[in-house]
């Protein structure tokens, strides 16, 4: 039965992209790009076949050489990989799509197995409290080394060189990778970041890193075409925070200031384990674009955006199995059911072979 959804099939201009509707397709690592980190052919097939949504945000990306925490992720630091990233947004630009590029930093969610032996960062001497996949097997996290001042100004210019390589690339724009436990949300929160000089301490002081990243890639893109996401609530990676509302309220004014084409939040825990209404207080507090993403239905996410809540949704997991989403939403046709065990594999299976709706 076709389903009317006039505010999510409505245009919405993010700083100066101009999506056709308020479906995105989240950023989801999926572990295609082999251990040279060197985009493919599959993973343009791929992103391709999606590009009917507003926007896609492609998956966590490599910043810099020596922070992989996914062995197989891509990066955006060689010749190589600009290359094959430019095969992407062709190929979704010649579907009529939108693409940006998450840049991302692991830090401390890294693995020397991972990076030729050499020693995670992060913004202090803490090991999260879990396993990671590597050639050799599940091993426990290392502790990591705590970056010195000195060292600091190189994760910046890492992720300003990485916006560079976007734009070498074909993207339409830049996300810059704040959450889910990775560096820069490391320095963000409290369980992870004990330190006690101008990058620790108070919310400000936390906030730092994260703010001259975003000054850095903004002075490549211009602002309106960089976005942000974060997750103040998400546990995974070992992540905590004492006052995720306050951290919330404080980003959110904060970043009033930055003029960004968006603010990306994931409104929930992966595990569960965190209540906290924190989109509720970007809502209230953020004045520019603000996408939602966690579990969101096509219902949900049209009356969120037609209560004025938000601008936009991003759909994360459904959009993985189900590459016409948009298109099946308009049709209230059935979801395809994701394959877990496919999520991180090599080759086609459970990636580019999710079925179509039959026309």
């Amino acid at each position: 039965m076709q389903q009317t959804y006039p505010h999510l099939f409505s245009p919405l201009k993010l700083g100066t992209i101009e999506l056709p509707n308020r479906i995105i397709m989240a950023p989801l690592t999926r572990a295609r790009s082999g251990e040279d980190h060197i985009p493919t052919d599959l993973m343009a097939e791929h992103y391709a076949q999606r590009a009917s949504g507003g926007l896609i945000i492609a998956e966590a990306t490599m910043a810099m050489e020596g922070c992989s925490a996914f062995w197989k992720e891509p990066g955006i630091y060689s010749e190589a990989q600009i290359a094959g990233w430019k095969k992407v947004t062709d190929a979704v630009h010649a579907k009529g799509g939108r693409i940006v590029l998450q840049i991302w930093h692991g830090g401390r969610a890294c693995h020397p197995a991972l990076n030729n032996g050499k020693q995670p960062v992060a913004p202090s001497a803490i090991a999260i409290k879990d396993e990671v996949h590597t050639p050799q097997g599940k091993q426990p996290y290392t502790v990591p080394h705590a970056l010195t001042l000195a060292e600091i100004p190189g994760i910046i210019e890492g992720f300003k060189q990485a916006a560079i390589n976007a734009k070498a690339a074909g993207f339409d724009g830049v996300e810059v990778h704040g959450a889910n436990g990775y560096l820069l949300d490391q320095f963000l929160r409290e369980s992870s970041n004990q330190r006690t000089d101008t990058y620790g301490g108070s919310i400000e002081n936390r906030a730092r890193l994260l703010l001259e990243v975003l000054t850095a890639v903004c002075e490549v893109w211009g602002s309106d075409r960089v976005g942000l996401r974060i997750s103040p609530v998400n546990s995974f990676n070992s992540m905590k925070d004492g006052d995720p509302l306050a951290l919330s309220r404080w980003l959110s004014e904060k970043l009033n200031d930055y003029n960004l084409a968006y603010l990306h939040v994931m409104r929930s825990d992966f595990f569960g384990e965190q209540k906290e209404d924190v989109l509720s207080v970007c809502e209230e507090f953020y004045q520019g674009n603000l996408i939602a993403n966690m579990g969101y239905s096509a219902e949900e996410a049209e009356a969120a955006i037609a209560n004025g809540d938000v601008e936009a949704v991003a759909f994360g997991v459904s959009y993985l199995a189900n590459p016409d989403l948009p298109e099946r939403f308009k049709a209230g046709a059935a979801l395809n059911d994701p394959d877990p065990d496919t999520f991180y594999t090599e080759g086609p299976q459970g990636y580019t072979d999710y079925p179509f709706m039959e026309k």
